[in-house]
């Protein structure tokens, strides 16, 4: 027998109180934007998705992620293959058993909140984790009270808003209820430093902080739109300069998908009744066009790659 396994100093140790592995629901978008971000800096990452050909997929989606990468100098071949050591897909709640933090950030294209499943989701995640596990929602406009209903330890649930571009943005809304301990919070706001994210703890409100007050910019830069002030363009590019942001409205939701705006400001609207949330009619048009943005190729604006281009389609339905 080796020595150094005689003595057990051959097998790695893990201290208490450190977060070594974290759990993910769902393999979406954001989903894979947070695997790759956990796995980036050196912790492990189960992830659970619905099929074994599906989580073949999402490797799949990853690997072209992290060629990406390496195409612009982000990462090496090695640092791609030493990531992907870190990653296991499943579709067993089971390897769960050992993780520190569990995430749900499933994605859908159904309208609402999916209460439901993402109740279920979190029956299952207990079924299967530790007493000391953190059980954590990617939740826009969505209550975490709401979801941690269901467990039988509520202190050990919070809510977290990864905002996208999830590698640029520093920011992480974290939402506490009123059940939500101290310890938990204490345990998200370690786990987001680790990963370079500066946690900003609120206590829970639907929409949050960036969903809440974004949404109605894009309203009414919609109905500047409709008003014919005037174009998509000058509009963003008057906003632009006055705030100092990166992207016009137009370009923001093309970004985020006029698909997860609809849906967002149907759930805000339902929950406060404001007219500020009532969706454009803009961008219900869009919406049943498949105009719905940059991951299309269309939305308020037509897209070359990256870059947004004049889009003449979508002024005929829009007028």
């Amino acid at each position: 027998m080796n020595q150094l396994e005689k003595f057990s100093l051959g097998k790695q140790l893990k201290p208490k109180g450190t977060i070594q592995t974290i759990g993910i629901v769902g393999g979406g978008s954001v989903g894979q934007q947070v695997i790759l971000l956990v796995a980036q800096y050196g912790m492990d990452v189960v992830f659970i998705d619905i099929s074994e050909e599906r989580i073949k997929e999402i490797f799949v989606d990853l690997e072209l992620k992290l060629d990406s990468k390496i195409r612009h100098w982000g990462i090496t071949p090695s640092e791609k293959r030493l990531i992907l050591s870190r990653i296991k897909g499943s579709v067993d709640y089971a390897d769960f058993k050992d993780c520190d933090i569990v995430i749900e950030t499933i994605s859908s294209k159904q309208r609402g909140t999916m209460i439901d499943i993402r109740r279920e989701i979190f029956l299952n995640i207990e079924k299967h984790v530790r007493s000391t596990t953190v059980i954590a929602s990617n939740l826009s406009t969505l209550m975490i009270s709401d979801l941690a209903a269901v467990l039988k330890h509520k202190d050990r649930a919070i809510g977290v808003h990864f905002i996208e571009p999830i590698d640029k943005t520093k920011i992480v809304e974290v939402m506490r209820s009123l059940d939500t301990s101290d310890k938990t919070v204490d345990i998200i706001k370690r786990f987001l430093k680790m990963i370079n994210k500066k946690a900003i703890v609120i206590h829970e409100s639907p929409g949050n902080i960036s969903t809440r007050i974004l949404l109605p910019v894009i309203n009414e830069a919609c109905e500047v739109l409709m008003e014919g002030v005037a174009s998509v363009k000058e509009i963003d590019d008057t906003m632009k300069e006055i705030m100092g942001y990166n992207e016009g409205p137009f370009e923001l939701a093309d970004r985020i998908g006029l698909d997860k705006i609809l849906k967002f400001m149907d759930n805000l609207y339902a929950e406060y009744g404001d007219k500020k949330y009532k969706a454009s009619p803009i961008i219900k048009r869009l919406v049943r066009a498949n105009f719905i943005g940059k991951r299309v190729g269309k939305g308020f604006y037509n897209y070359e790659g990256s870059t947004p281009v004049n889009n003449t389609i979508t002024c005929a339905i829009i007028k």
